[in-house]
């Protein structure tokens, strides 16, 4: 249990279409920018015949390869296929959305010449190990530790299907917690942090 809590902890807010990472160093909370100097990276994956790509490489991939780019993958986590809001949202999307064990959502794409199902946790877990990607970057350290937000709608499947996503490729999630309560400490915290400067 003390290996989960060594280490600095990252926030990380999964967007629907953007993402952001930050750190709380320097008695502040650090919004930490991507490789293309962007605070936000774009919550697409993309596959292609040689590689998987995430971020703002992804959302290049759009015009060239529209079936097999992800996005608003966020909208399915938690779920059902049969469900009317993912019936509605699928005639949106270019890729496929097929119904999966459980009738859970499950997206096919075309990745390295082969058919490929993937889950919603799954493409929000590629989206998230970005995040620790652009963060382990910028503090040059390992990250193991996340706080993840949830928009204030989802219910409790949807928080434990964001917290699995996060699993998939080894972040501890340490809490999950609604967009408008972690607003709401960000402000308490820079508040607090610019009384002890006066």
């Amino acid at each position: 249990m003390a290996a989960e809590t060594e280490g600095k902890a990252i926030g990380i807010d999964l967007g629907t279409t953007y993402s952001c990472v930050s750190v709380w160093q320097n008695d502040r909370v650090e919004i930490i920018a991507n490789d293309q100097g962007n605070l936000t990276t774009p919550s697409y994956v993309a596959f292609t015949d040689t590689e998987r790509l995430i971020g703002d490489a992804a959302k290049t991939q759009v015009a060239m390869n529209p079936q097999n780019i992800i996005f608003e993958a966020k909208h399915l986590i938690g779920w059902r296929f049969s469900d009317p809001s993912v019936q509605s949202d699928m005639k949106l999307w270019p890729f496929k959305v097929i119904p999966g064990p459980g009738d859970k959502p499950m997206i096919i794409v075309r990745y390295k010449g082969e058919e490929k199902t993937f889950s919603a946790e799954e493409i929000s877990s590629m989206v998230l190990t970005k995040m620790r990607e652009i963060a382990e970057a910028y503090l040059g350290q390992t990250i193991k530790n996340a706080v993840v937000t949830v928009p204030a709608y989802f219910n409790d499947s949807q928080r434990q299907a964001t917290k699995d996503a996060s699993a998939i490729y080894g972040l501890n999630v340490m809490r999950i917690i609604i967009e408008l309560t972690a607003a709401a400490i960000a402000y308490g915290l820079d508040k607090k942090a610019s009384r002890k400067g006066e």
